[in-house]
């Protein structure tokens, strides 16, 4: 893999930990700030809702910019808006700087995507991909418990200025590394047009994409309570069995990565359909621990499995409309994904069979995305084998 591709690692890394980090910080930050920890749990919220609108619109006004320039631009904008988080005076800035940080998100990997497929060859698109996404589910493993141990013992606002200082590292990395000729707009379409808005074979893939996480996060948000009320383990042990969840991340995004360049259709039904059979064994042995901690692992792999298919498929099908806008809406549908798992899983424990139920009840939304996934590939197919009809 060209060493331009670990540099999209790089500031994959800076924008995974600026995301997840403030899940370990929201005591402090609502202490310092005199705000409840509910509403302090908005700036999650606030910065998903910021990646699911902010993507397509900054990837659609920066259409015509070439990829390289995109990438270092984004870069300045995740290292201002985590200086801003450390500089917010109330809850009300910290919320618009958690705003403009995420401005960056989407749009990183969106282009980030495009970019990593153009660096390599066609056999080895999803593995790219699967490399710098392999930057997310590091920083969920070293970055984040580093950063809230940092904020825990420093303040909040340290850690913001860390990552900053990592947006700065990672800007560095980017200008070295990335090619000046625009490798995106030679190897693949970078276009914006808003025909991959009405093109079946993208919305259903980002319909696929959507209900994958859904699934993911109906069960992760609420796996501390999951793991001390059902399984039984001590509140100290949660830490730990989240590593677990963060080393099946990497382990399941680079297999992801590696069946999708052997056959796309393939991976995606196996990689979603391996989720659905892990939730149903997670809810059939969620109340005996050591299988329940095994089952951690095997969610966090489950559900990265399915990222470079996913990231994959958009991309080809958006080839000739645009892909950076169709890469960069699918970042945005993995994180309505996320707020829709957890939303589901609010549900359930509050109206629902309860929280030792939330894995069979996830399970749904992989086998509605497998369904769906198997009819867009027939009708897909079915357009293919007339289209020489037709001519």
């Amino acid at each position: 893999m060209p060493l331009a591709l670990y540099a999209l690692t790089a500031g994959a890394f800076g924008i995974g930990v600026t995301e997840f980090v403030i899940m370990g910080l929201l005591i402090e930050v609502g202490r310092d700030l005199g705000i409840s920890i509910a509403t302090a749990g908005l700036l999650i919220s606030g910065y998903a809702l910021g990646v699911v609108v902010g993507a397509p619109i900054l990837t659609a006004f920066a259409g015509r910019m070439k990829s390289r320039t995109i990438l270092l631009l984004l870069m300045v904008v995740f290292t201002i808006g985590n200086a801003a988080c450390a500089l917010a005076p109330n809850f009300e800035a910290l919320m618009v700087a958690r705003l403009v940080t995420a401005l960056a998100h989407g749009t990183f990997f969106g282009v980030g995507s495009v970019v990593a497929t153009s660096l390599v060859a066609e056999d080895r698109r999803a593995s790219a991909i699967a490399v710098m996404f392999t930057g997310l589910t590091v920083a969920n493993i070293a970055g984040v418990p580093l950063g809230t141990w940092l904020g825990q013992e420093y303040g909040w606002r340290m850690t913001f200025w860390a990552v900053a200082v990592v947006g700065v590292i990672a800007f560095a990395v980017l200008a070295i590394f990335l090619p000046k000729e625009d490798a995106a707009a030679d190897k693949t379409e970078k276009g914006t047009s808003l025909s991959v808005l009405f093109s079946e074979p993208v919305v259903t893939s980002l319909a696929m994409t959507v209900l994958g996480f859904a699934a993911v996060f109906a069960v992760f948000t609420f796996i501390a309570p999951i793991l001390t009320q059902v399984s039984g383990f001590a509140e100290t042990a949660v830490s730990p069995i989240l590593l677990l969840f963060g080393a099946g991340l990497v382990v399941g995004n680079l297999l992801g990565g590696r069946l999708a360049d052997r056959n796309l259709d393939r991976a995606l039904i196996l990689s979603l359909g391996g989720l659905g059979v892990v939730l149903v064994a997670m809810e059939l042995l969620i109340g005996y621990p050591f299988a329940a901690a095994a089952m951690v692992g095997l969610l966090g792999a489950a559900g990265f499995a399915t990222v470079a298919p996913l990231q994959l498929r958009i991309l080809q099908k958006a080839r000739g409309m645009g892909q950076a806008l169709a890469s960069s809406l699918n970042i945005a549908a993995f994180n309505l994904g996320n707020a829709i798992g957890a939303w589901v899983g609010g549900l359930t424990i509050e109206h629902g069979p309860g929280l030792a139920h939330l894995p069979i009840v996830a399970a749904i939304f992989p086998v509605a995305a497998v369904g769906l996934a198997l009819v867009a590939m027939r009708r897909e197919q079915r357009s293919l084998d007339a289209a020489p009809a037709k001519a």
